[in-house]
């Protein structure tokens, strides 16, 4: 913005303070104005009145939330129906371990739904029970993707929507990052700023090494790990949407690029293009709404929640979605060989 246009008709000075507002990369400088009997008290008041306005519009609803640390929080899981062999796309005895490891969190009340979306009999038909979801301050979402997702029918994106709207976190893991290109992954660049994309994106089994992590609540007491699993690669991000942080990344090799993959086996021509090229396997997003999104990778082999880091990232991701404070070490939890090997769902 050229600031003569904003040239009062009084003397004013060009060269202005050394105070700035810094939003999203963009400088805006306070006009300033010359001493003018008339203007004295207004030149003393006005930077403070725009810096308390400024502060007040950009603050996002999620930090005004935040401060009521009094109030219950309500967080609600969804778990895939069964899929995969046993020990794989384990949803019910993961979202299980998850209630578990945060019983003890004071003002949080987490509740799991199994077997995909709340459903209710009504008339002698079985129904969607939004009812279940009206209150949640955050909704994860850990099932099976793609065509058969759970969030992607039209009514159901509308109503994700509405929570949206009034700043609930929306979380998806593992399969659950994955739906069909055009109106579901306009809605996941919506909620929570990137998907995965069939045949854009890739599914290898590798292990990546996450070292280093932002300065982020979610990362808080996350120490370096690594775990072997499905990792998803070569997300698709929003164009020009607001930005995502990424919490998990590494640079896979040339040898994970180039396949096999899990489905479809690949390579893919793009994929191993990009050698070298780092990648994000856990990231969040603050939306314009002041609601949290958070997508996760992993998640495919169930005895990878029993890493203490990955397992600690994670339960970060659930408080921090919901507008909680995260522990300053972050969330600490006990999980054992028998809760791991509990509430597995039967398969063949």
């Amino acid at each position: 913005m050229d600031w003569e246009d904003l040239k009062p008709p009084w003397p004013y000075r060009k060269t202005p303070r050394p105070h700035s507002f810094e939003w999203y990369g963009q400088r805006l400088d306070r006009i300033q104005f010359t001493e003018n009997p008339l203007t004295t008290s207004m030149n003393r008041f006005l930077p403070a009145a725009i810096a308390a306005l400024v502060a007040l519009l950009l603050a996002p609803t999620s930090s005004l939330l935040a401060k009521d640390a009094t109030k219950t929080r309500h967080i609600a899981l969804i778990a895939g129906r069964p899929s995969h062999p046993s020990g794989m796309h384990e949803f019910r005895a993961g979202c299980l371990l998850f209630q578990k490891a945060l019983a003890g969190v004071p003002n949080l009340e987490v509740q799991v739904y199994s077997n995909g979306w709340p459903t209710k009999v009504e008339g002698g038909k079985t129904v969607d029970d939004n009812a279940a979801l009206e209150r949640v301050d955050a909704l994860l979402i850990y099932a099976d993707g793609g065509g058969g997702h759970p969030a992607i029918k039209p009514e159901r994106m509308a109503f994700i929507d509405r929570l949206s709207s009034r700043g609930a976190g929306l979380g998806f893991a593992h399969y659950g990052v994955e739906v069909p290109a055009g109106d579901p992954g306009d809605a996941m660049i919506r909620w929570i700023g990137g998907h995965y994309e069939h045949q854009y994106s890739i599914n290898p089994m590798w292990s990546p090494k996450f070292t280093t992590f932002p300065n982020h609540p979610v990362s808080r007491g996350v120490k370096p790990f690594s775990t072997r699993d499905e990792w998803y690669v070569n997300m698709r991000w929003s164009e020009n949407g607001r930005p995502v942080t990424w919490l998990l990344e590494d640079a896979p090799s040339d040898a994970v690029r180039k396949g096999p993959y899990v489905y479809p086996p690949g390579p893919y021509a793009h994929i191993v293009a990009a050698s070298g090229r780092r990648e994000a396997m856990m990231w969040v997003h603050e939306r314009i709404d002041g609601g949290r999104g958070m997508g996760f990778t992993g998640g495919h082999t169930h005895k990878n929640w029993g890493d203490p880091n990955q397992r600690k990232i994670f339960l970060n991701a659930l408080l921090w979605l919901a507008q909680m404070e995260v522990p300053a070490g972050g969330v600490e939890s006990s999980i054992t060989e028998a809760d791991l090997a509990g509430n597995l769902d039967p398969k063949k």
